[in-house]
């Protein structure tokens, strides 16, 4: 079952932005701010917001890898295990 969004009006935004602070922080999800009835924002966390930029990040990092391997660039499974066994086998020592 999907839950509604937190939905909160622009006037009242501007006159309890505390409260809307609390709400964003207590519900642990964005609040949708509208504006003549329409959505024109979203105020998320700070930490809701890291999270999505380190998955952002990352799914960059995939994408820019599977055009790398579709353009036949980068290294196959085999070399990158054995440079990572050298690798450690080196630290142990």
């Amino acid at each position: 079952m999907t839950t509604l969004p937190d939905i909160m009006p622009i006037s009242d935004l501007r006159k309890d932005t505390a409260a809307a602070m609390k709400r964003i922080k207590a519900a642990k999800r964005p609040l949708i701010i509208t504006q003549r009835g329409r959505a024109a924002a979203v105020i998320i966390s700070v930490t809701a917001y890291e999270r999505s930029e380190r998955e952002r990040e990352l799914l960059r990092r995939i994408a820019q890898g599977e055009r790398e391997i579709a353009a036949g660039k980068g290294y196959d499974l085999e070399s990158i295990l054995a440079e990572a066994e050298t690798f450690l086998a080196a630290e142990s020592d």
